[in-house]
């Protein structure tokens, strides 16, 4: 069972899967292995990445473990969402508002759709965010909700959310002024575990790729946790081994040793 983060790992942070990665990928899809895209972002802009790796029948978590997809192109859509963990959003949003009053929010909802405030827009999240009030984000039904500020250093947002005193959440904050939060217990590790037993994968043949503090539980959870070369120390702390950065194409090497 082979995860693996997209951004920053399988893609840059332009966007760009490389010749050599996007190979590598699919030669390992082609293997026979059980890949598992496994990423942050939401389910529409995981698909074009289940496409260009060749991935026509397995599975997606999306959402940092939010939304677990089953991928098969002969469903009608090509997939269909098998899990989908939702939690009321209105504690934290508050919570945040008070520490960070000038940040923008967005939200994925419990059909997938995504809210936003000041007109707040991000490719992770596939669809065009609808604006709404902040009153109205409150009574929504989350899967994800995303925290940006563009006032504050990473220093002091990352303070700001540990004053914020968030409960009955989990999350993670990005490289940026940047936070994701899912329900209590949900990371890309837990909807990870939940189909590893699905597909009733020995734990020891587990092998997880990523890049950012959204990837530290799965790493950990993994037999084999690869860091990139790019991530921050705590990601490289819980890794069993590092490769090269996105830049150098650090997935590729990774991916060739699946082969062996």
């Amino acid at each position: 069972m082979v995860c693996l983060d997209v951004d920053g790992t399988l893609v840059n942070h332009d966007g760009h899967m490389s010749d050599a990665v996007r190979e590598a990928a699919q030669a390992v899809v082609d293997s026979g292995h059980e890949v598992v895209v496994s990423t942050g972002r939401s389910l529409n802009a995981t698909l074009p990445i289940i496409e260009l790796i060749g991935l026509t029948k397995g599975y997606a978590v999306c959402s940092n473990g939010g939304v677990t997809l089953r991928i098969d192109t002969g469903l009608e859509n090509g997939y269909e969402v098998i899990d989908r963990v939702t939690f009321e959003p209105g504690p934290a949003l508050r919570a945040l508002r008070t520490k960070l009053p000038t940040a923008k929010f967005a939200l994925e909802d419990d059909e997938g759709k995504f809210l936003s405030t000041e007109r707040f827009q991000d490719a992770s999240f596939g669809v065009e965010a609808i604006g709404v009030d902040f009153e109205t984000m409150l009574e929504a039904s989350a899967v994800r909700v995303v925290v940006f500020s563009t006032e504050n250093t990473p220093e002091e947002f990352k303070e700001a959310i540990d004053n914020a005193g968030l409960h009955g959440v989990t999350y993670s904050v990005g490289w940026t002024a940047w936070l994701d939060i899912a329900a209590n217990g949900v990371t890309k590790a837990s909807a990870l575990e939940t189909l590893r037993r699905k597909l009733k994968v020995d734990p020891a043949q587990t092998v997880a790729m990523g890049d950012g503090r959204n990837d530290i539980e799965m790493l950990d959870w993994a037999a084999r946790g690869v860091a990139m070369g790019q991530a921050p120390e705590e990601v490289i702390a819980v890794a069993h081994e590092v490769t090269g950065t996105v830049d150098e194409d650090g997935a590729a090497p990774i991916l060739h040793s699946l082969l062996a």
